[in-house]
């Protein structure tokens, strides 16, 4: 029997409808309709006073449940981090790895691949967020594990990682164009992120063609009076967008409205979430909303529907923009615009169910 979700308010991603439903068949929006309208064929789910919006992307989170990816990459560990996105309305994402040994590198995408092959879902590929990145902004990363790289070293990565590599995070100014290059010819999308470099330099970057930074303002040279810095560059450069973690820790919801006012559309949301581990380079502890590794900032502890909420109640964002903040923008990031990130006719039936305090009632994928 075909099926029909509706709510009392739908956010299609362009607009907002009222009495309206989705219809699916084979997990697949075919229209949507106003409610009076349904046919008795349809069987029919109703969620009254709700919000019914395209279900949340993250491209970047580390762990999720007490799993953490880098510490054991495994099928099991991406079925808790999917679990843990769907408590904060996501159905998608991109298991991330910080700076690592090659040998956490290759576990990595082999468990992608083996979860893919188990018909695992919600996984988009692989965030490999550095080692390629500089010591002096490297944050939380474990200094002895940055690297600079070889274009052997990158070659073998991507050969490796083949189809499986979604994102690199790197420093610009400690590669070389041609290393940059070669990624990019790989497929894999390169965002500017763990960099210090300057205004000159990131500019040059991005008009070469790195679209995409990692985490505004944490870990990257700041805006200045005399010298811009990758903040500035990110924000006067009208082509880049970039992700932000919007959890008050990592950046003050001051800085984060901001942002959002210069660079609009472009900026998007990501949790950058860990979860509690003791073992391995990176031993995160949670210290109320934030977690730390030796005494250093190291991940948050947000879902993706808190970081809308976030950026409504503390950052003077409109509830449309900060839901497209979590679903179109990080889709169109992707170059899944098309498929993910808005609840219209041929894109994907996945969608996340709010209440009117912004909580996830139901994440759905049909």
């Amino acid at each position: 029997m075909p099926t029909a979700y509706s709510a009392d308010i739908l956010f299609t991603g362009d607009e907002w409808l009222h009495q309206h439903a989705v219809l699916v068949s084979n997990g697949i929006i075919t229209d949507i309709i106003p409610t009076q309208f349904i046919s008795p064929v349809f069987n029919v789910t109703h969620y009254g006073g709700s919000i019914m919006a395209p279900a949340f992307i993250d491209l970047q989170i580390y762990g999720g449940l007490g799993k953490l990816f880098s510490q054991d990459p495994s099928t099991e560990t991406l079925k808790a981090m999917l679990a843990y996105c769907k408590t904060g309305g996501a159905s998608y994402f991109l298991p991330t790895v910080a700076t690592n040994t090659t040998e956490v590198f290759y576990r990595a995408i082999d468990a992608v691949r083996s979860y893919w092959r188990e018909g695992g879902t919600g996984v988009l590929g692989l965030h490999i967020e550095g080692p390629w990145i500089n010591r002096l902004k490297r944050g939380a990363h474990v200094a002895a594990l940055v690297q600079i790289p070889t274009l052997k070293d990158v070659s073998a990565l991507l050969e490796y990682g083949r189809d499986v590599i979604k994102m690199i995070t790197l420093a610009p100014e400690v590669c070389s164009a041609e290393i940059i290059q070669l990624i990019q010819a790989n497929d894999v999308i390169v965002s500017a992120g763990h960099s210090n470099a300057t205004f000159a330099e990131a500019t040059q970057a991005f008009d070469d063609g790195i679209f995409l930074a990692t985490h505004l303002y944490n870990a990257m040279s700041q805006l200045q009076s005399r010298e811009p810095g990758l903040v500035g560059a990110i924000m006067q450069h009208d082509a880049v967008m970039s992700s932000i973690i919007p959890d008050g820790q990592h950046v003050d919801f001051a800085v984060l409205s901001i942002a959002k006012k210069v660079m609009k559309e472009r900026l998007f949301i990501i949790t950058d979430a860990v979860t509690d581990t003791k073992d391995g380079p990176y031993p995160h502890q949670r210290e109320g909303n934030k977690y730390v590794a030796a005494g250093t900032l190291s991940g948050s502890a947000l879902t993706m529907a808190a970081g809308v909420k976030n950026c409504v109640e503390y950052a003077d964002i409109e509830l449309d923009e900060a839901l497209r903040m979590a679903s179109l923008y990080p889709a169109q990031v992707i170059g899944m615009q098309n498929q993910l990130g808005r609840l219209v006719k041929g894109a994907a039936a996945d969608f996340v169910v709010l209440d009117s305090n912004l909580e996830v009632v139901l994440q759905k994928r049909d």
